[in-house]
């Protein structure tokens, strides 16, 4: 299926309708942000933007980077200057388009972050929380405690959690949210959760968890966001019959 090609306006277009995109009100432009070469053929998946990635996606001859935070973060000096010159110059040389989806891409029911840590997790969604719905609720596939969740989570997403709380307590009921969504932690308390997973941690967070008695599992922001972006770019290539490759450029954050 190499030789297949879609049309660059057609992914994004595709691609915007399946994550329901122009739904989220977000720090930053989702969908198409650097336009590359009309026909794309080939499709290099990551987590982030980074230099890294766009030097692997160079190297593999994509076509196409398709990201979950891509560029323009919150705050940032829009700028095209230093690091960020080097990543356009690079990109803009080689004609390759840059497609990011960031809150469309941890909230869909299926192929985004949250969803596809539940699937891989054995975790049953059965309520949504926080703002714009991106907090998911549900239940472990057996008792459990909150040692025993943070054991799954290793194993399944290769980076031990930090955990803050008590180790023993029975877990019957998990709110989660991918990346840094420790500030939702006011949230999750209000869903009767044993505990709250999430990438993230901060200093205030901890006496949250210890004044509250929620637990508090910061199991990674690359860690927890790995799987949305490999799940979209498996929808891509089977509805387009286009090559999607996933590139794991590690970050320990």
């Amino acid at each position: 299926m190499a030789g297949e090609a879609v049309l660059r306006e057609d992914l994004r277009l595709w691609m915007d309708g399946l994550l329901d995109a122009e739904r989220f009100r977000d720090y930053c432009p989702n969908g198409l942000q650097v336009e590359g070469r009309e026909r794309i053929r080939r499709i290099v998946c990551g987590v982030t933007a980074s230099q890294a990635l766009i030097e692997a996606g160079i190297a593999r001859g994509a076509d196409a980077l398709l990201v979950h935070h891509g560029w323009f973060w919150k705050a940032e000096d829009g700028r095209v200057t230093g690091f960020r010159k080097q990543r356009m110059a690079r990109l803009l040389a080689h004609d390759i388009s840059l497609f990011a989806y960031h809150l469309p891409l941890d909230a869909h029911p299926e192929l985004g972050n949250n969803a596809q840590l539940a699937a891989r997790l054995g975790w049953t969604v059965t309520g949504r929380f926080a703002e714009q719905d991106i907090g998911f609720v549900g239940i472990p596939s057996a008792p459990t405690s909150v040692a025993g969740l943070a054991v799954r989570i290793e194993r399944e997403l290769g980076r031990r959690p930090l955990l803050v709380g008590d180790p023993d307590r029975a877990v019957a009921r998990i709110a989660w949210c991918s990346g840094g969504a420790q500030g939702y932690f006011e949230d999750a308390l209000a869903t009767a959760a044993d505990v709250f997973v999430t990438g993230e941690i901060s200093e205030q967070t901890v006496h949250l968890a210890r004044e509250t008695g929620m637990a508090f599992l910061s199991a990674g922001h690359h860690a927890t966001e790995r799987h949305g972006v490999i799940a979209l770019g498996q929808r891509v290539r089977q509805h387009f019959g286009i090559d999607c490759e996933f590139v794991d450029i590690d970050n320990p954050v």
